[in-house]
């Protein structure tokens, strides 16, 4: 076997492989043999086929078999031995056939094209300024976060008028345009809450009602979205453009929520006993933990700003026909052209980031070894049983638990993004000059989902 390499550009070269009659003819010839072992053929014991009627029936599809593993490997030794990087894979030549005959096989000559991972330089440095934007922690916000640590240990008690935030039972029956009851309509019991009125004139006609009090609504105005809307009504979702939007709402019960008390035994709910032991001493803590759990959002949208940044800055040089062809001949389903060309800007912007990304850490020789990310998964896990109040198990079990976690493809290819994404920050907050900008928490918000 030879393996000849032939550069077109920077980014396209061929690789001509020449495949000798020595190479492949006892692996035919064997091959051959366990077909004829195995075959079952009329007139003849098994075993005893001549092998001319094995090679006549199987010769020409176990040659080809056997020349596709051979080219298969010597390409892939050649680019191993060569430390050559491509993107994707070797793809045959368009419009080169392969030369050699399959009826007298001799020497057989190949043509694959290999995409070449382009050189570039990353436009990113000390010199480099980016705005981290973070959450002022102001006093509304801390009040904000108090009442709703109060709510949640609060209690519902039962209310005789509707006051801005209750909950009402109410009996909703839907109705005709002239206001008569429509016979054989909807006729449904739900609970909304007054926060999901957003209508300001629904909000003040429901204000101050009492049990008992009916009122003429259109539904959607005390729910949130079609769903919400469905669910209150007892109805498909898809059922909704057929309904009508009047609706007599009754109300029979009113409930509302009884803040808990800021005292010691609401303190030790919240953090353990004798950990807080003031409302100052609480604020002080809220304070903390907001800049704490706002911070990962901070750090995703720094990631973020420069990823957009670099992507467009950095000019980086794709063998965009070749990737095309790639896409098309490796797609697990049949694919057309125009799809490719449809799709191609945004698969091409994410193996621009790809590149990026590895430059960077080949570059800074960033790695992710297996203990960092056992031990990061076990980070995942502990955060995992907190959220629903449970204790970590031992080590020895939360290892176990990791290990059987990243054995799993999909859920170990989640962890090692996570795992990459966060060195990246690192490297992002530790290489750039970081202007730091303080933000209100709606404006924030709205950066994030951007």
């Amino acid at each position: 076997m030879n393996v000849i390499r032939q550069d077109v550009d920077a980014i396209n070269a061929v690789l001509k492989v020449q495949i000798a009659q020595v190479d492949y003819q006892d692996k035919v010839k064997a091959a051959l043999d366990k077909y004829r072992k195995n075959a079952k053929v009329p007139g003849f014991r098994p075993g005893h086929v001549p092998m001319g009627m094995i090679h006549k029936q199987y010769g020409k599809a176990v040659l080809v078999d056997e020349l596709n593993k051979l080219v298969n490997a010597a390409l892939y030794k050649y680019i191993e031995e060569n430390k050559i990087e491509i993107l994707g894979n070797p793809i045959p030549k368009a419009g080169v056939e392969v030369v050699g005959s399959f009826e007298q096989p001799d020497t057989f000559h190949f043509e694959y094209e290999i995409g070449l991972t382009p050189t570039f330089e990353i436009p990113l440095s000390s010199k480099s300024k980016y705005d981290y934007v973070k959450v002022k922690i102001d006093a509304a916000l801390i009040d904000k976060q108090i009442d709703d640590l109060r709510r949640r240990y609060g209690k519902l008690i039962s209310s005789n008028a509707v006051a801005e935030s209750d909950m009402i039972l109410a009996q909703f029956v839907e109705l005709k345009d002239d206001g008569s009851i429509l016979e054989g309509g909807i006729l449904h019991s739900s609970t909304f809450s007054m926060e999901f009125a957003e209508d300001k004139k629904v909000k003040e006609s429901l204000l101050g009602k009492v049990i008992g009090d009916k009122i003429v609504v259109n539904p959607v105005t005390v729910s949130r979205g079609a769903k919400d809307t469905a669910a209150m009504l007892g109805i498909q979702e898809e059922d909704l453009p057929t309904i009508s939007d009047k609706f007599q709402m009754t109300i029979n019960e009113i409930k509302r929520m009884e803040l808990a008390d800021l005292n010691q035994d609401l303190f030790d709910k919240l953090f353990g006993p004798g950990t807080i032991s003031s409302e100052k001493e609480l604020r002080e803590r809220i304070s903390v933990d907001l800049a704490g759990m706002f911070s990962n959002d901070s750090d995703r949208m720094l990631t973020r700003d420069i990823f957009e940044d670099l992507v467009e800055k950095t000019k980086v040089t794709l063998p965009s026909d070749f990737l095309k062809r790639w896409i098309k001949l490796s797609s697990e389903t049949p694919i057309t052209e125009e799809q490719i060309e449809k799709d191609f800007d945004s698969y091409a912007k994410s193996l621009k980031w790809q590149l990026i990304q590895g430059n960077i850490f080949k570059t800074n020789q960033i790695k992710l070894d297996n203990q960092e990310v056992i031990d990061f998964t076990k980070g995942l896990l502990i955060s995992n049983y907190a959220q629903y109040g449970i204790p970590a198990p031992e080590d020895a079990e939360l290892t176990a638990s990791a290990m059987q976690v990243l054995q799993n493809k999909e859920e170990s290819t989640r962890v090692f993004d996570m795992l990459a994404e966060q060195k990246l920050t690192q490297f992002f907050k530790s290489t750039v000059k970081l202007n730091e900008k303080e933000v209100s928490y709606d404006a924030f918000v709205e950066m994030a989902a951007k």
